[in-house]
């Protein structure tokens, strides 16, 4: 078993460790039963996110977090993908719900990790009565992030 997790910051700062992110990353991997993986989850600023949203998802703005997954696995391969999550965008969410943005933030992870292994939801309102969005919120609670 070989997950990799790279964490990244492109010039803006987040209120959680880096390690903690990769490690919450993994645990997300574990928990969906991923055995080989190598993942990128980077942070960038709202202009970063709002280019990759129009670019490759065809939408204007920016949006919270896009996720990349590049190839299904197959045996012997390993899955691989990006995470890009825009913490501005994280810090006004967070603030419409009342939520920390350390938690949002985390909740993103998770998020980005499970479009990477193949979750779905759907658009609007009932993405919050999706099975992804239950999955997501019960791994945030039982993997200590949610405040």
């Amino acid at each position: 078993m070989r997950l990799v997790v790279h964490v990244a910051t492109e010039g803006v700062r987040i209120p959680v460790a880096r390690a903690r992110v990769a490690a919450l990353a993994k645990r997300v991997l574990r928990a969906e039963r991923v055995r080989d993986a190598e993942l990128s989850v980077t942070f960038v600023s709202d202009r970063r996110i709002a280019a990759l949203n129009r670019m490759h998802l065809g939408h204007a703005g920016p949006t919270d977090v896009i996720s990349f997954a590049f190839a299904a696995p197959s045996a012997g391969s390993a899955l691989e993908g990006d995470v890009y999550i825009a913490p501005g965008v994280a810090r006004r969410n967070a603030r419409a719900h009342a939520r920390r943005v350390r938690e949002e933030l985390l909740r993103l992870v998770v998020h980005g990790v499970l479009h990477v292994v193949g979750h779905d939801h759907p658009d609007g309102e009932a993405r919050y009565a999706s099975s992804m969005w239950r999955r997501q919120e019960q791994l945030l609670r039982t993997m200590g992030g949610a405040a």
